[in-house]
């Protein structure tokens, strides 16, 4: 089969590819008609791209940057998202987490350890990269550096009712049965579905190359710093040779985010060493009532404004909700009229609901904690055993926030106490764990 030196098929293959399940609608216009088109190629639009190809799917995968490309991420690969990696998948690991230290702005540090790994760091490029090509693998094709300006379902571009029109800068028009929006959190094919968005913050983030020394007192460990401004925090990632240090606050704040990713990196000692890479990025969480489809298009991932809202974890919320996307576009694909194809977005809006959606809601919770007791949760989770479990828990995928709170009646309760703020005072500074020196590993607990 031929392909060009980008890896996308000839414009002679091109005209011969129709949909499988509508052979004629190719013959009767100049564009082929896709089963699957997915807009945006990162963990959300590859899963997505993937599910659909080994259903059997025609599936196009667009890509408006040349792969491998950067992403502002810390990059951690927590259990839910191993779990949702296509099979045969090998994580690119640039490094296994055993430990993680905590501290309070920079004070109050506790460092917690595992025997067994709590979660792994990849390279975004890497990692985006061969969820790519596992897509391609299973039959989907990809086309890098085209930008989506708009998708249309009705209009002289729509031959009919059971296709979508996806068009491209310059003017090129691609048809499809099914279109899934993964095109990241400031997305086009978001703004057609009508994504309402509950929540921005702003993520900085610098990749620090450092020597021998300073990577090896990092190896294995991570850093999660709550920071001074309600609902921040700071981290650093260990990834070999070069450390990913970021912070995230809510939009609005940025002069004191960027005051804070200074400071932290100063006060890590991290401040003489040259950032190979600075960047930023807006983090979108999705209002509980938002769609998450219109006609027979989708969206998934950040387009959806899907995350954990306390964490701002989305590398999982991108996998799975992709998976599920591709997944339902192939029966929205099959879809002879708008009824049906409405009753399969709904069944794919429902599997999201009452999966990711309930853990956006704990999150949202939790978030809602945080901002007010931020010490009170430091305590609890460097101090007593059992939270420190349920963190550790949580990060190897043996459960979620959600699961947590349905299966632990004691956290249920704690939860809702806090929630009606009747905690009490909060920790006293004297029963607060011990100070330790950030940067270094410290003598900690393990578990």
């Amino acid at each position: 089969m031929p392909f060009d030196n980008r890896g996308h098929r000839s414009d002679q293959e091109q005209k011969h590819i129709v949909s499988s399940e509508n052979a004629d609608a190719g013959s009767e216009h100049d564009e082929p008609v896709w089963d699957v088109v997915v807009v945006g190629a990162g963990p959300a639009g590859a899963s997505a791209a993937y599910a659909a190809a080994v259903a059997g799917r025609q599936v196009l995968l667009l890509e408006k940057a040349e792969l491998p490309r950067y992403k502002t991420c810390g990059g951690g690969i927590i259990g839910p998202s191993r779990d949702a990696l296509p099979p045969g998948f090998e994580l690119p690991l640039r490094d296994r987490v055993h430990a993680v230290t905590f501290s309070l702005n920079g004070k109050l540090a506790r460092t917690r350890r595992s025997k067994r790994m709590l979660f792994g760091l990849i390279n975004r490029p890497e990692f985006d990269q061969s969820l790519v090509e596992h897509a391609q693998k299973a039959g989907a094709v990809l086309r890098t550096g085209v930008s989506v300006t708009r998708v249309e379902q009705h209009g002289p571009a729509v031959p009919d009712r059971r296709t979508v029109a996806v068009v491209l800068a310059g003017g090129e028009t691609v048809l499809a049965r099914a279109v899934v929006g993964a095109d990241g959190s400031a997305s086009r094919i978001g703004a057609h579905v009508g994504v309402k968005l509950d929540q921005v913050d702003l993520g900085l983030e610098s990749e620090i190359p450092v020597p021998p020394p300073v990577a090896e007192d990092w190896a294995g460990r991570v850093l999660i710093d709550w920071g001074p401004l309600p609902g921040s925090y700071g981290w650093v990632f260990p990834k070999g040779d070069t450390l990913t240090v970021g912070v995230i606050s809510a939009r609005g704040e940025g002069a004191a985010t960027k005051r804070y990713l200074e400071d932290f990196i100063a006060r890590l000692g991290l401040a003489g060493f040259e950032p190979s890479v600075s960047s930023g990025h807006l983090t979108r969480c999705r209002s509980d009532d938002s769609p998450l489809s219109r006609g027979r298009v989708l969206v998934c991932g950040d387009a959806a404004g899907l995350l954990e809202p306390w964490t701002r974890e989305g590398i999982s919320f991108a996998l799975r909700s992709g998976r599920l996307a591709g997944e339902w576009a192939v029966r929205i694909s099959e879809a002879h009229d708008a009824v049906d194809a409405r009753r399969q977005a709904l069944n794919y809006a429902f599997a999201i609901k009452a999966g990711l959606g309930v853990e956006m809601g704990v999150g949202r919770r939790m978030l809602a904690i945080f901002e007010r007791r931020p010490g009170l949760l430091h305590a609890a989770i460097t101090g007593l055993r059992p939270a420190w479990n349920a963190f550790a828990d949580i990060a190897r995928g043996s459960t979620s926030l959600a699961g947590l709170v349905r299966t632990h009646p004691l956290a249920r309760r704690a939860l809702d106490l806090l929630d009606r703020r009747q905690a009490g005072a909060a920790v006293p500074e004297e029963s607060a764990p011990e100070p330790e020196t950030v940067p270094g590993a410290g003598a900690g607990t393990r578990e």
